[in-house]
């Protein structure tokens, strides 16, 4: 297995953030996880969601939405792994 960290940044309060990833082969299998890195106990900070396109015969988008539930601005890590 392969991890890594794509994209480091803010979400800004009750806000979120629409990313893309491109160039990705196909055949592999990618999972996607945004993880808060600003300290913040009590409740659950962001949440995200992951869609796909399929760019051509060779290559894969990953379009990565991240949405911050609190009323305070949020650092995060986009981080994948490569299962295969």
């Amino acid at each position: 297995m392969t991890v890594g960290t794509q994209y480091s940044g803010t979400v800004v309060r009750n806000g979120s953030l629409r990313l893309f990833t491109w160039g990705w082969n196909p055949s592999i299998h990618v999972l996607w996880h945004a993880m808060a890195v600003s300290p913040r106990p009590g409740a659950a900070q962001i949440e995200w969601e992951v869609e796909v396109e399929r760019a051509n015969a060779t290559q894969t988008t990953y379009w990565i939405t991240v949405k911050n539930l609190t009323n305070f601005d949020v650092q995060f890590d986009l981080r994948y792994a490569i299962l295969n």
